[in-house]
C-alpha cells in the first residue's frame, strides 16, 4: 500500500451513527470481544509468524493459501474453499442475502528463494512479510476466530477472504477475479480491505498505475569480434537518462519508477537483449498517459540514437542491426473513489469517533481500486499495532496496539452488518 497525502474535505458523520456505534459497543457481546482479544495476543503473534515462514511470491502462493484454509477451518468458518486462483473464502452467517466482505492479500512482495528469517524480541516480530500483508491477514484470522468465541447476532452475513495478487505483477488478479465471478461479484454489500499495519488511515480512493515491461533485443555478439554492435543495455541506460529528466507536477501527484532492469550473459559479450520495468502512477489519468508517451518517445530516440552509433564505428558492417524495441502492459490497476456520503465511509469515522481514534482519509493503490472502480462501497485500512520496513528484508511489526485496530474492524463490521437491540 503506497498512500498519497490525506484528503481533509469529507463531510461529518450522519447524527445517527454515533449512537448506534456506542450502543454496539456497550453491549456484553462486544465487551467480552474486546477482554478477548486483549488475552488471545500470543495467538495472534503464532499465527503471524508461522504464516509469514511460508512463502508466497506472486502467483506462488498456494502453500500459503493451504494453509489459511486449514486456519479458516479450525477457527469455525463454513463454507470453506479456495478458488481457482489461489482465493480463500469462509462465511459466518446472518440474516440478509448480501455480505459484509473482510479481506486481506495473502502474497509478498518476496521471490520464492528470499530468506525467511523470522523471529521475535518481546513485542516485535522481523522478517520478511510480517507486516506486509501479515498484519491484515492476522487481523483477519482474528476476527473470524472471535465469532466462534463471543456468539454474535448481526443482520448482513460475513465472508472472509484471504485473496492472491495484491502486490507487483499480481496485477490485483485475486480481487478481479472475486469481482468478475457470479457468486461474489454482487453478493458483497461493503468490502472492507485489511492492508498493512496501523489504525490511523482510511483507503476510500483507489490510486491508478500503469506497469510496463520493456524489452529490448539486438544481434549480440562478441564484445571484441563484434565490437560496434548496437548493445540493448546501452540503449536502455540512454532512455532511462532521459526518461529520468521528464518533469511531473506536483498536483496532481503523479511519479513513476525503474524498479527492474536485467541483460546480458557475460562480461564479454553484447546482449541479444536486455529488459526494465517501469511503474507509473498518478492520481490523474491524463498524466499516466503522459508519462508514458514520454517512455516510449525515450525509447524511441535511445534506439536511434545507438543505431546511428552502432553504423558509425562499423560503417562496413554488413548485417543489419536487427534492434527492435516491444513494451508490453503487465500492470493496470484502475483509479476510482467513494463519494463523500458513502455509508461506509460514515460507519469508519463514526467508529473513529468513539475510539478517540484518529484517521486520515487517503488515497492508495489497494485491493479497493477493483471494488472501487465498480462503483462499490470500499476502504482499505491497517490491522492495527505498528509495522515499517515493508518490502524490504528489514521488515518488522510491534503487537502494541493491536487491540485497538481490532476493536475498529470488528465495530465497523457489526455496524455495517446491522445489529439489532
Amino acid at each position: 500500500m503506497s498512500p498519497n497525502p490525506p484528503r481533509a474535505d469529507l463531510p461529518d458523520v450522519t447524527s445517527a451513527l454515533p449512537q448506534e456505534v456506542a450502543r454496539i459497543a456497550a453491549s456484553p457481546e462486544v465487551r467480552s470481544a474486546f477482554n478477548w482479544f486483549r488475552v488471545q495476543e500470543p495467538q495472534f503473534l503464532h499465527w503471524q509468524m508461522e504464516m509469514a515462514r511460508i512463502a508466497a511470491p506472486p502467483f506462488g502462493e498456494a502453500a500459503r493459501s493451504a494453509w489459511l484454509a486449514e486456519r479458516f477451518r479450525e477457527v469455525g468458518l463454513d463454507e470453506v474453499r479456495i478458488d481457482d486462483v489461489g482465493n480463500v473464502f469462509g462465511t459466518h452467517p446472518g440474516a440478509g442475502t448480501r455480505y459484509v466482505a473482510l479481506s486481506a492479500h495473502i502474497d509478498t512482495v518476496f521471490p520464492a528463494n528470499t530468506p525467511l528469517n523470522i523471529r521475535q524480541q518481546g513485542s516485535r516480530i522481523y522478517g520478511p512479510g510480517v507486516s506486509d500483508n501479515g498484519a491484515g491477514v492476522t487481523a483477519l484470522l482474528a476476527i473470524a476466530a472471535l465469532l466462534r468465541a463471543v456468539r454474535m447476532r448481526h443482520s448482513l452475513p460475513f465472508a472472509f477472504i484471504g485473496n492472491v495478487g495484491e502486490e507487483g505483477e499480481g496485477d490485483l488478479r485475486g480481487m478481479r477475479h472475486i469481482f468478475s465471478t457470479p457468486r461474489w461479484k454482487n453478493a458483497i454489500a461493503y468490502s472492507l480491505i485489511l492492508d498493512g499495519a496501523g489504525a490511523d488511515t482510511i483507503v476510500a480512493e483507489a490510486l491508478g498505475s500503469r506497469r510496463f515491461e520493456v524489452i529490448v533485443r539486438g544481434p549480440g555478439g562478441h564484445s571484441w569480434s563484434d565490437f560496434g554492435a548496437p548493445n540493448p543495455i546501452v540503449i536502455l541506460a540512454r532512455a532511462i537518462e532521459t526518461f529520468a529528466a521528464t518533469v511531473v507536477p506536483a498536483t496532481p501527484k503523479t511519479t513513476f519508477n525503474i524498479g527492474v532492469i536485467r541483460g546480458g550473459t557475460s562480461v564479454n559479450s553484447i546482449p541479444e537483449s536486455a529488459s526494465m520495468k517501469v511503474d507509473i502512477r498518478s492520481t490523474s489519468m491524463a498524466e499516466m498517459e503522459r508519462l508514458e508517451q514520454s517512455m516510449r518517445l525515450a525509447l524511441t530516440r535511445a534506439v536511434e540514437d545507438e543505431t546511428m552509433t552502432a553504423e558509425m564505428r562499423s560503417p562496413a558492417q554488413r548485417r543489419p542491426p536487427g534492434v527492435s524495441c516491444e513494451v508490453v502492459e503487465i500492470g493496470n490497476r484502475p483509479a476510482g473513489e467513494l463519494p463523500p456520503g458513502a455509508r461506509i465511509l460514515q460507519v469508519v469515522r463514526a467508529v473513529d469517533a468513539h475510539l478517540g481514534n484518529v484517521a486520515q482519509v487517503q488515497r492508495a493503490s489497494t485491493d479497493a481500486n477493483v471494488p472501487l472502480s465498480l462503483g462499490r462501497e470500499a476502504i482499505a485500512m491497517g490491522g492495527g499495532g505498528s509495522g515499517g520496513g515493508a518490502h524490504t528484508l528489514q521488515e518488522w511489526f510491534d503487537s502494541q496496539e493491536r487491540e485497538l485496530g481490532l476493536k475498529r474492524i470488528l465495530l465497523t463490521m457489526l455496524t455495517l452488518a446491522g445489529v439489532g437491540e
